[in-house]
């Protein structure tokens, strides 16, 4: 098969980002980019992308949606929230490191993650490091979050990490950012990474490229 029929294939059946798996309708807006900061911190640990998923999407119903409400809940709210996504392995250190991170995006940034973003002055190197600021965020929680930021923060793009590298070349395709994004229409690319991430161990059920 081709790579364009293994590309389709990832895409309808692994397509779906974490962001959309978590009802983030993502935008360059404060709101929403706090929900993946939030996602990605939630990922980080090891435990299922699903049950960090769940979890996410237990915050925002719970209204933890901007930092100041996440940083003005308590703990023991964060804390239930969390463990009604079955997050409950990590819960009690996570409920502190989403507090403490809330608190430093409120007082070094006022809230926005644009202006994190304005700071970094276009080099992903800079806004990757500023991102591993955060408490629970380190490298690959800074690699979640650019990977799906990409489609609404162009000057990222194109951006795959090492796992999605690893992951196109075991299926035949290109490892790089460039060539990969060659191979969707614009604006795909998260999507493709995304169906990367999650093809792992699924492989046989694609066509190769």
């Amino acid at each position: 098969m081709t790579r364009k029929a293994t590309v389709r294939a990832l895409l309808d059946t692994y397509g779906e980002t974490y962001a959309e798996q978590a009802g983030i309708r993502l935008a360059d807006t404060p709101s929403p980019l706090y929900r993946l900061l939030v996602l990605a911190t939630l990922l980080s640990a090891r435990i299922s992308a699903d049950v960090a998923v769940a979890a996410a999407r237990e915050l925002s119903r719970a209204g933890f949606r901007t930092p100041r409400a996440m940083r003005d809940a308590t703990w023991q709210q964060r804390v239930d929230a969390l463990g009604r996504g079955h997050y409950r392995r990590y819960d009690e250190r996570t409920a502190t490191m989403l507090g403490e991170g809330a608190d430093l995006l409120l007082t070094r940034w006022r809230g926005d993650l644009r202006r994190l973003r304005a700071e970094a002055d276009g080099s992903v190197a800079a806004l990757r490091d500023r991102l591993t600021a955060f408490p629970g965020i380190g490298p690959t929680g800074a690699d979640i979050f650019l990977r799906e930021v990409q489609g609404v923060w162009p000057e990222t793009a194109p951006y795959v990490d090492r796992r999605v590298s690893a992951e196109a070349r075991e299926l035949g395709l290109p490892a790089t950012a460039a060539e990969l994004a060659r191979l969707v229409p614009r604006g795909d690319l998260p999507r493709l990474a995304a169906a990367l991430v999650r093809v792992r161990g699924h492989e046989s059920a694609l066509p190769a490229a």
